[in-house]
């Protein structure tokens, strides 16, 4: 259920030219009509309303012949109970089983004959509902999205239907070890707390999870102020803003009896948890600590932080002149197959870690070396580090967001974690102003001296003992 569009010759220039957009190139052969700094100034602004229930609408219009719709939702696993852990997820397999308006069949025919994609996804702290079509069926990719949202059947032999599915899937993401070991990593890190919960939730749930239970999820969770629909690519806001008020006005923004959900705070705990498995061929390792929240001003000179280190996989060429020290060292070393600095940061909390893949016998040297590059950006980091972390950050920053569906779902998480879309100009500026002191200050706030959470699947015989791991967070410097 995909649609592409592709136009050519002048009507794409004229198009580029409306729009401003930075990929616009000068007729002139080998020139580029704007610089790195102009395109950011000339990228589309995002506008932004407020409905009369709260439920704010935000679009960047492009001008191209797609775009992209869709709901996003402040709730997740993180606002589930050791009960219903799990019951986000298994409403995300109902959503498309069919609405009051719509069966299954129905709903499917309709996608399908607009060319269109729909698809849904769950986080620890947000819920996304949202449709990749043709700029002219945009009016009627809403309509669906807000059946889909607030009219889904839940039909009983559906749900014991999907019952099935949810638990071959929990089955299958137990052999894709990256998840399982990031998993663990929450689980310990934040034990005894709704952010240690996995997003698809235990087996035992999804085989108790009852219709009711799908039912009081929705009820206490899908309101309007936790809601944006955002949509990027040939949208007119007004346009939106009308489709909106037409079929999401309805959407309640009270609570029974003012019970408004409150997060409760999320303590970080450093500890660890062992998997052990001879069996696997290799060992996935993850280490971290506890990070920025995702509005604090530290975020950004982390992630020029998380830059330096960078990531290396056995795949990329480059060898021993990567410029990344770790990853030179990965190289010469034999030390592991692949690793990835990381910082998932939700709305009071964060982690910063790395995640690494190695052989048994080298997992002890990958460690060593993983927590001497988190001690050189407290202690000993260089201007020319920075500029590098720098260049890498903007580049990633700009590249992630390479279609209408990445700007949208961009769009919805700022919205939903700054109550704003920060444009990439501003970005730019935060990541201009970070200085190798800067760096050095906030990653010894954050990582010197701390205890880390320590999560290893595999053969981990060779992982050190937690107490060498922690004496490792520290420098005796004289």
């Amino acid at each position: 259920m995909a649609a592409s569009v592709c136009r050519v010759g002048s009507t794409v220039g004229r198009a580029l030219a409306k729009t401003r957009s930075p990929i616009l190139l000068s007729l002139r052969r080998g020139q580029a009509s704007v610089s790195y700094a102009q395109s950011l100034v000339g990228a589309p602004e995002t506008r932004l309303t407020s409905l009369d229930n709260g439920l704010r609408v935000a679009s960047e219009e492009t001008g191209h012949g797609t775009c992209t719709v869709g709901l996003w939702i402040s709730t997740g696993s993180r606002y589930e109970s050791e009960k219903n852990n799990g019951a986000g997820f298994f409403l995300e397999h109902m959503a498309f089983k069919g609405t009051k308006k719509h069966p299954q069949t129905a709903l499917e025919q309709q996608v399908e004959s607009m060319g269109a994609h729909l698809s849904a996804y769950t986080s620890r702290e947000h819920t996304a509902y949202y449709m990749k079509t043709l700029a002219k069926d945009l009016p009627k990719a809403v309509e669906l999205l807000s059946e889909v949202v607030q009219s889904c059947s839940l039909n009983e032999a559906e749900i014991e239907q999907q019952r099935g599915v949810v638990l071959r899937e929990l089955e299958e993401v137990e052999s894709n070890l990256q998840e399982v070991c990031l998993d663990l990593l929450h689980a310990t890190a934040f034990q005894g707390t709704p952010l240690g919960h996995s997003v698809m939730g235990p087996s035992d749930n999804a085989r108790t999870l009852t219709r009711q239970d799908l039912v009081e999820y929705v009820n206490s969770h899908y309101k309007a102020p936790r809601m944006v629909l955002a949509a990027a690519g040939g949208v007119n806001h007004d346009e939106l803003v009308s489709l909106a008020k037409t079929h999401f006005s309805g959407v309640s923004f009270e609570y029974e009896g003012d019970a408004v959900p409150v997060l409760s705070p999320c303590r970080f705990t450093g500890s660890e948890i062992r998997m052990r498995d001879d069996g696997l061929p290799l060992a996935h390792i993850a280490i971290a600590v506890e990070g920025a929240s995702a509005a604090s001003p530290d975020i950004v000179p982390l992630m020029v932080a998380n830059s330096i280190i960078g990531s290396f996989d056995l795949t990329f060429g480059g060898g021993k002149h990567l410029s990344s020290r770790l990853a030179r060292l990965a190289v010469e070393e034999n030390l592991c197959h692949s690793f990835q600095a990381f910082h998932s940061s939700y709305s009071d909390t964060g982690l910063l870690g790395i995640y690494f893949v190695a052989d048994k016998n080298y997992i002890d040297d990958m460690m060593h070396w993983s927590q001497n590059a988190w001690m050189n950006l407290c202690t000993t980091v260089t201007e020319s580090d920075v500029a590098r972390g720098k260049n890498a950050l903007k580049a990633s920053l700009v590249g992630q967001l390479n279609g209408t569906t990445p700007i949208c779902d961009d769009i919805g998480r700022h919205i939903l974690n700054y109550g704003r879309r920060i444009p990439l100009a501003e970005w730019d500026a935060r990541i201009d102003a970070v200085t190798p002191r800067m760096v050095r200050d906030i990653c010894s706030k954050y990582i010197y001296d701390k205890c880390p959470a320590v999560a290893g699947v595999g053969p981990i015989e060779q992982l050190p003992d937690y107490n060498r791991m922690r004496s490792a967070m520290y420098w005796l410097r004289f």
